[in-house]
């Protein structure tokens, strides 16, 4: 346990089990929308907060908080009113979003590139005890819109034109979601970085489906799989010096290979017990032994 020792591994730890909690529990929500690439849109916004953040000697993560939550807003106000230009509105916001972030901490007097390096990938060791507890409540918000809310979202996600029939207040749950994405990023970037973030929101949901077919089952699953990808890629990155971010995100694809591999044959042995359990019931039910039979002999 010698990687319990040192302050920031401490920190960085705390920060990870964070991460693999958060980013898939609101993951599920947007593979199941389609969106995959949200979480990669979000963290290209953010970079502007964190250079603001540099730039204004303040915090960082919470800058960043702001600008990625902004920046949700404003994409799902262009996925509802954008139309055919919709798609170039989000390349612009994107990108401008990246180089706005690239040119702050650039002109800032406490950034440089080692820092813009450390919140595209990750870094253990700048994982300060401020961002700790940035992380803790930020975290805390997400764990309490996913559980809080999950049917509701489910619904939304699945099906809107249902979830507005049933009286659902769909734009607000689009939003909300939209938002708590944005959050987890900002949650995500210390850890994992900007540029992998949606990787680790979106690969342990898709690994989860492998072997699941139930939401509330690949939900579990997925936040099992994101914590445990997140703890053993920091630990492997503190005894072996490589990126976190790379390793947690290499190790979730891992994962992902694996159980692809092992739902083959679960999934032909579900079929074969499924194909014996109807034979047995259209047996039990219709199937007569050949050769005379008194009446009252005949099942029914």
């Amino acid at each position: 346990m010698e990687f319990l020792e040192p302050a920031f591994m401490q920190r960085a730890l705390i920060a990870a089990v964070l991460v693999g909690i958060t980013a898939p529990a609101i993951g599920i929500f947007l593979v199941q929308r389609r969106q995959a690439l949200m979480g990669d849109g979000i963290g290209h916004i953010a970079m502007t907060g964190v250079g603001l953040g540099f730039l204004l000697s303040t915090s960082p993560v919470w800058m960043a908080t702001a600008v990625a939550v902004a920046g949700a807003i404003v994409m799902e106000l262009i996925r509802w009113y954008g139309h055919t230009r919709g798609d170039l509105a989000l390349a612009m916001l994107f990108y401008g979003g990246m180089a706005g972030g690239v040119l702050l901490i650039n002109i800032s007097d406490t950034g440089s590139n080692a820092n813009l390096t450390s919140y595209l990938f990750g870094s253990l060791s700048t994982v300060s005890e401020e961002d700790v507890t940035a992380i803790c409540v930020l975290a805390a918000f997400v764990v309490l819109v996913t559980l809080g809310l999950r049917r509701q979202l489910f619904a939304v996600s699945q099906d809107e034109e249902f979830a507005r029939v049933t009286g659902l207040p769909v734009r607000v749950l689009n939003l909300l979601v939209a938002v708590t994405a944005a959050v987890t990023v900002t949650v995500a970037m210390r850890v994992v970085g900007l540029l992998l973030v949606s990787a680790l929101m979106v690969v342990p949901v898709a690994a989860a489906q492998q072997i699941s077919k139930s939401f509330k089952v690949t939900f579990v699953l997925a936040v099992v799989i994101g914590t445990a990808v997140t703890l053993a890629g920091t630990v492997t990155s503190y005894y072996r010096d490589v990126p976190p971010g790379a390793t947690i995100v290499l190790l979730a694809i891992a994962v992902f290979i694996v159980l692809t591999a092992l739902a083959a044959p679960l999934a032909r042995r579900r079929a074969r017990v499924a194909e014996a359990d109807r034979a047995c019931t259209l047996e039990g039910k219709t199937a007569v032994p050949p050769g005379p039979r008194e009446p009252d002999d005949v099942r029914v």
